[in-house]
């Protein structure tokens, strides 16, 4: 079989346009943002022109997008940042069962400094309930962190209500959009949010540069200290070449038209496993409340892993981008009480601009033939 790429949610390809974006700069445009003379100019415009297309994209004001080296740190900087500039307020964090590493792996942390941590419950869907949410919070509480969008099953979360949750309690709301942007809509005031991270090489930029919005208020300390970059938010030199690159995507994903056909591809794909494995087959994740390009199915009594394996040249994962690999259950699929037999057959598939009916058609028709007919 040829090389069909069929894992976008873990890594996009670079997109021709921000190629373009970016080229300029590897030539010139290679000054310090912050000097003040001819070569620092011409890097500060681009850094700044990057961030109005951020800020295009998120409908919120220039000064509220920072500059991060990816998700991971986006996330980082929010929960930490909250929790130190609050410390005084409270210590009380309520997040998601099903939260990338990026948010759980923080959580911990925190949790050895002192603070509490409440992980909030998911249905079988992976959906929580805002009224859990609700019922969480403490006088202690200082910000809930709910992903926009699971990574592995795809699951959108109503944060839109949770974040009247919070606004009622005056708290501040962080979601992890790393999925959501450029799939589904993710205006700030729409949904509510206080904080929202993203990560480039989810939507055709390179992997090293992310952001995270702040909305202007929100109490947060910086992540990374030294000189005064970003408002003194993040130090650090600004990259040129990495923020014309975000730049360029966020304002190609802007455009959500292309998530049409991905969805029906998508869709299709489901259709014909459906239709050729009855139920040896089984959907993870809310069939409607779900982002358009990802179908993670478990083949009942199978092993993930093994049926990759044997789709040679089909790039898929097995759980979480970060994870794969690993044979135990994934904690999301078992958060959403999914049982081993089911779950262990497990795989992600996450589509993208690129994908094509025939690599659907010819994955499968793999997956038919490694399994066989009912």
């Amino acid at each position: 079989m040829q090389r069909i790429y069929l894992d976008y949610n873990a890594s996009t390809p670079i997109a021709a346009e921000v190629v373009a974006a970016m080229r300029p700069y590897l030539d010139e445009g290679f000054g310090n943002p912050s000097s003040g003379h001819w070569a620092g100019l011409s890097a500060r415009e681009a850094v700044e022109r990057a961030r109005g297309q951020i800020a295009g994209l998120l409908g919120c004001a220039h000064d509220e997008v920072v500059f991060t080296s990816g998700g991971s740190e986006a996330n980082n900087h929010a929960l930490k940042g909250v929790a130190f500039a609050l410390k005084d307020k409270g210590n009380h964090i309520i997040t998601s069962a099903i939260e990338h590493p990026a948010i759980l792996e923080p959580c911990e942390y925190l949790a050895k400094l002192g603070l509490e941590i409440t992980y909030v419950a998911v249905d079988r869907f992976g959906l929580l309930d805002p009224d859990d949410v609700r019922r969480a919070i403490t006088p202690r509480t200082i910000l809930v962190s709910i992903m926009h969008a699971n990574n592995e099953v795809g699951t959108v979360q109503p944060i839109e209500d949770i974040g009247r949750v919070t606004r009622e309690h005056g708290i501040p709301l962080h979601t992890d959009a790393a999925q959501s942007v450029g799939k589904i809509p993710t205006r700030v005031d729409d949904l509510g949010v206080d904080l929202l991270s993203i990560a480039g090489h989810k939507l055709y930029a390179p992997k090293g540069i992310g952001a995270l919005y702040i909305r202007r208020g929100t109490p947060i300390e910086p992540l990374i200290h030294g000189a005064g970059h970003e408002g003194g938010r993040r130090a650090g030199t600004e990259s040129a070449l990495l923020a014309t690159a975000l730049g360029a995507a966020a304002e190609l994903v802007a455009d959500l038209e292309p998530m049409t056909p991905i969805r029906k591809l998508r869709d299709d794909f489901w259709q014909q496993l459906d239709a050729a494995l009855g139920d040896r087959v089984i959907l993870n994740g809310h069939p409607t409340y779900r982002l358009p390009n990802t179908l993670n199915v478990s083949f009942v009594g199978q092993v993930g892993a093994d049926i990759l394996a044997s789709l040679a040249g089909v790039a898929a994962s097995t759980g979480s981008a970060c994870h794969s690999g690993q044979i135990e259950l994934s904690p999301v699929l078992r958060a959403m009480g999914v049982a081993p037999e089911v779950g262990m057959g497990a795989i992600r598939f996450s589509l993208g601009r690129g994908t094509t009916m025939s690599d659907i058609q010819s994955v499968a028709a793999a997956i038919r033939q490694r399994l066989g007919p009912q």
